[in-house]
């Protein structure tokens, strides 16, 4: 912004202001200092000698020494270095001393203006720093024009992302990754989240373009320059809930360790969110990084309060109390009308079981602050139920303006009330709301829903007579619905059935009386023959076995039918291992094997073989088909329902 003024080589001091000259040209300005230094030596005053010293500490970096001079010679160099001044103050960070001297200014240069734009966007004066922008992109034919033109996405950016403001369309270009990157902090703010992650991947791949046809960069300095895209594109994965996306590339960042101060800041605080009240031992490393030196300067106003009251939750996660306090209270005196400060006391008084004195604190917010009340409110409520007191929390709840009407609000009133079986509360809470959506929203579908929950809850509580009104008012106000004429389309419903999507069609109808056609003499009418059905057969079917006759029968109605044998279920309860087979145990008793005919072995057992099911597993009593050796498998023997000492 600053260049050195050219000077003409005067009297004795010819070679030293051609020295001066010429450093000034090359830019070594510390040369030029020590020509200046000798030449103010011999003349103190000489304002165009300091008006150069003054450029050329501008130029080192020097802006307090910069500024000494311009105030100590201030009655000399008068308005001749109002932006110099300006610049100055605003390197210093003394912003709204910059603000004063610029408008104190005689003329308002275009170097003047720039430079209040920049103060002004500091200063979060979004609006006004739009117009500044604006007038100059429109006034300035120069090789700044891009440069003005980011800094006006920057400012639309802020102002979606900080104010909510909607996005206007400036006609503003994408050629450079600066300009999509404001495009995509804009699209964030409107909550645009899919649009701005591509315009992201847009500016990186612009990035990579721009960055690559320089030799002298290399691929860290590729990664460092994406740093800021990176963490931006991380913030989108977490409010989709890409949590371990987002950490992932916030932790990439943070690897590179970036020279902005501010974006270290914004990706450890985030890292921070995402471990809430986890992992808190990287979260004490992480805030050291919100604590750099500048930081307060590079950031915006909410981004330092989101910082500080994560600070203040960190604290209280890892059982600082005085800590916590410290950090609330000191959030609560800079922003005494937010009621965050006061929620993190209120949870922390909580953590050590003081709930009285939590709501006691909660009550003395909302009362100081009623426009703020509706989520304190909501936290008392809260805190009234941990202790059991029911009535207090309805009484509460109902207080808040802005949701008692509400169909939520009204369904956790009754529930509340039904629990302390107080029909009378609960009813009151009905005939309210319905007081008010009949004034405010008459015959409307919450009006009705709340209108039929109430009937329904005094039928339920067999408050018959005061159920009756609200079923009345239920009819009154169907008088007002549309009538079935109104109500009714020309549809041919055939073709309707017949399109394409349609799930359910009717079936075939029924002959109309009228509609046959006469027959032609001679005519003979063909009867459809139906064909039948084959019976499917069991799947054991033998033809050659004749079937038993009585097979439809139940098995007690069937003349072979003895009845089932006593005795023989005590003789197999209780002896042997629990869950042992009566079966297996007469195998293994070689007193009954010996008079029993051999059996025949089972398909597969000698071998090993899989094919036949084990005698113990529990397989449904149905048929099965033929093993492959050609063998019926056996069936398992059913599971019993009920048994003795030693049952299943």
């Amino acid at each position: 912004l600053i260049g050195a003024t050219r000077i003409t080589p005067f009297h004795a001091y010819s070679s030293l202001w051609t020295e001066v000259n010429r450093c000034g040209q090359s830019g070594d300005y510390t040369r030029a200092l020590k020509a200046l230094t000798k030449i103010l030596h011999e003349n103190r005053d000489d304002v165009t000698a300091l008006h150069c010293k003054v450029v050329c500490l501008v130029q080192t970096g020097s802006f307090k020494e910069a500024l000494n001079v311009m105030n100590t010679h201030s009655k000399s160099l008068g308005s001749d270095v109002v932006f110099e001044k300006a610049y100055c103050e605003y390197r210093l960070n003394r912003v709204e001393s910059s603000l004063k001297t610029i408008e104190s200014a005689p003329e308002q240069t275009d170097k003047l203006k720039e430079l209040y734009g920049q103060v002004l966007y500091r200063l979060e004066r979004y609006e006004e720093c739009r117009s500044v922008y604006t007038d100059l992109i429109r006034n300035s034919q120069d090789e700044y024009e891009e440069e003005r033109k980011t800094n006006l996405a920057a400012v639309v950016a802020a102002m979606s992302q900080w104010e909510k403001a909607s996005m206007e369309d400036l006609g503003l270009p994408e050629s450079t990754y600066e300009l999509c990157y404001n495009t995509a902090c804009a699209l964030i703010g409107q909550g645009q989240l899919t649009e701005a992650f591509n315009k992201l991947r847009q500016a990186e791949e612009l990035c990579r373009v721009s960055l690559a046809d320089d030799s002298d960069v290399t691929e860290e300095d590729i990664e460092s320059e994406l740093a800021v895209i990176h963490s931006q594109m991380a913030y989108i994965m977490q409010l989709q809930g890409r949590t371990d996306e987002a950490l992932q590339l916030y932790n990439q960042v943070i690897k590179l360790k970036p020279s902005d101060v501010g974006l270290l800041a914004v990706t450890a605080n985030n890292i921070i969110t995402i471990n809430k009240d986890q992992n808190v031992f990287d979260s004490k490393k992480k805030v050291k990084l919100t604590n750099a030196e500048g930081v307060e300067y590079k950031l915006a106003r909410k981004q330092l309060q989101a910082i500080e009251f994560n600070k203040a939750l960190l604290a209280m996660y890892t059982n600082q109390a005085d800590q916590c306090r410290k950090l609330s209270s000191s959030l609560h005196s800079q922003n005494p009308s937010h009621p965050r400060p006061v929620l993190i006391q209120a949870a922390q008084l909580c953590r050590e079981k003081q709930h009285s004195r939590a709501i006691e604190l909660l009550q003395q917010f909302s009362d100081q602050n009623p426009e703020s009340a509706s989520c304190i409110k909501l936290t008392m409520a809260q805190l009234y139920l941990v202790q059991g007191h029911v009535t207090k929390a309805c009484d509460v709840l109902r207080s808040i303006e802005a949701f008692r009407h509400k169909a939520g609000m009204v369904s956790a009133l009754v529930a509340l009330y039904s629990h302390e079986e107080d029909i009378d509360g609960a009813i009151d809470v009905f005939k309210q709301a319905i007081e008010h959506f009949q004034s405010e929203q008459p015959g409307s579908a919450a009006h009705l829903a709340l209108v039929r929950e109430a009937a329904n809850f005094k039928l339920k509580h067999g408050r018959k007579k005061e159920a009756i009104s609200d079923l009345e008012q239920l009819w009154n106000l169907s008088k007002h619905l549309p009538s079935a004429e109104t109500m009714s389309f020309n549809v041919d419903v055939d073709e309707l059935e017949n399109s394409h999507g349609a799930t359910f069609v009717r079936k075939k109808a029924g002959k109309v009386v009228g509609e046959s056609l006469p027959k032609e003499p001679g005519q003979v009418e063909l009867k459809k023959k139906k064909k039948k059905k084959k019976g499917k057969l069991p799947k054991n079917y033998d033809p050659n076995v004749t079937p038993d006759p009585e097979r439809w029968l139940p098995m007690r109605e069937r003349s072979y039918y003895r009845g089932k044998k006593k005795g023989k279920k005590k003789e197999q309860i209780g002896k042997g291992t629990q869950g042992a087979m009566a079966g297996a145990s007469a195998e293994l008793d070689a007193s009954k094997t010996a008079s029993s005919p051999p059996t025949s072995p089972r398909p597969g057992s000698a071998s090993g073989s899989s094919t036949a099911p084990s005698s113990s597993g529990v397989v449904p009593p149905r048929q099965q088909k033929p093993s492959s050796s050609g063998a019926t498998r056996k069936k398992a023997p059913q599971k019993k329902k009920k048994g003795g000492k030693g049952g299943w």
